[in-house]
């Protein structure tokens, strides 16, 4: 890790800092290789307004033990954390100060490879949760807004090899996406760690 600039997020109800370097970019590439082409991707269906979907995007779950995740219906079973994994666990760790033990991965292969509105928020991750996002391969916008406050929103642009660290009301005040976009992009993949109760 070389100097990681820290650039907090100055709104209201909730604790975001952005860390636009956190992974030399030399690594960050190696990372994306690494998991493009090991981790075992899985497209669930998902029911939105009792209409069933594939999910638009590929998933992955690892963690320290058996603990299960769950979320818009879908029940995921973890893999054992890989070293690589681990390491980038480590740095996180440092910053965040908290011991995560579950990583959601997610694929976006391409522009119309989407997270819809939706806050963090299920029982698993307790009160005030702490997610770590890391982001590899291409930079995606994403967006925020407040829960309450209509015109409270905010958009940051998430770099190859960016940390996002959400921690405090964050979730109980905002919600966030990746939205879909038309333009011809390259895939993301992006790593959350968790620490589930």
């Amino acid at each position: 890790m070389s100097s990681i600039r820290m650039i907090p997020l100055n709104l209201d109800d909730c604790d975001i800092t952005y860390y636009p370097n956190f992974i030399d970019l030399n690594k960050a590439d190696g990372y994306f290789k690494h998991f493009r082409s090991t981790i075992p991707w899985q497209q669930d269906d998902i029911k939105i307004f009792g209409k069933v979907h594939p999910q638009p995007r590929l998933t992955a779950l690892y963690g320290t033990g058996k603990k299960t995740y769950s979320y818009s219906n879908i029940i995921m079973q973890p893999n054992l954390f890989t070293g690589e994994l681990l390491e980038i666990k480590d740095s996180i760790e440092a910053i965040a100060q908290v011991e995560f033990n579950a990583c959601l991965l997610n694929l976006y292969r391409d522009g119309q490879d989407s997270n819809g509105w939706h806050s963090d928020d299920e029982k698993e991750l307790g009160q005030n949760p702490i997610i770590g996002s890391i982001s590899l391969g291409q930079e995606r916008p994403f967006h925020l807004r407040h829960k309450k406050n209509k015109a409270l929103r905010h958009k940051i642009l998430l770099e190859h090899g960016s940390l996002l660290l959400m921690k405090g009301q964050t979730q109980h005040h905002w919600q966030h996406q990746v939205p879909k976009t038309s333009k011809r992009i390259g895939e993301r993949i992006n790593l959350t760690f968790r620490l589930l109760k």
